[in-house]
């Protein structure tokens, strides 16, 4: 008797999971669009996605290594850098930024201000601040770990202007590619994570 309601009780949870389909993409795509009808016109490509949301979304976010290789490599060419080479900005700028949520909400257009980069939403940063997210990694003491190293500094501004460059299908923003911050903001960023006196290296 007990092996046979132990089949059953088997039985009935398994069912539900062997009923359930993958979803239509293109009933998933229409949902979207109707969510959002009063968009503005400039968020079009942002409900459609380019290649490399669409690769990563198809792989749920694992795609095979010739395909992540094309990726990386895509995402790498998009990258700008600064004319002058000099990838680190002003640090205390770069903390202001990583404070700041602001930009890509309805609500925030016409923009007011400029757009921040949210940081402690999904990483520790500094000491100091207390409340962050835990869906990145610890950022803390991270130009320290690294020495400083100039090639860590280029390594850090690549991963802020266009993470799939570093890591295809990242879940972090594209902060440069997508026109989120600028060249200087995005050095201000670094500058927080790879200057010395940073509070991120200091321990304050």
């Amino acid at each position: 008797m007990r092996i046979t309601f132990a089949i059953l009780a088997v039985v009935l949870c398994a069912t539900p999971v062997a009923a359930q389909q993958r979803p239509d993409p293109a009933a998933a795509d229409a949902a979207v669009k109707a969510g959002f009808p009063t968009a503005p016109a400039d968020w079009a490509a942002r409900l459609t996605g380019d290649d490399t949301l669409r690769q990563c979304s198809v792989s749920r976010n694992s795609p095979p290594k010739d395909v992540a290789d094309a990726i990386q490599k895509r995402e790498l060419a998009n990258i700008v850098y600064p004319p002058d080479n000099n990838f680190i900005g002003d640090w205390k700028k770069g903390e202001a930024l990583a404070q700041s949520g602001y930009g890509l909400r309805f609500t925030d257009y016409p923009a007011r201000q400029a757009n921040g980069g949210n940081c402690y939403a999904c990483h520790q940063l500094t000491k100091k601040e207390v409340s962050y997210g835990t869906l990145g990694p610890s950022l803390s003491e991270y130009g320290k770990l690294r020495d400083f190293k100039p090639e860590a500094v280029k390594a850090a501004y690549e991963k802020i202007y266009n993470s799939h460059a570093a890591f295809p299908c990242s879940t972090m923003p594209r902060f440069g590619t997508n026109k989120v911050l600028t060249v200087e903001q995005i050095k201000d960023a670094v500058a927080l994570l790879m200057s010395p006196e940073s509070p991120v290296n200091t321990g304050q």
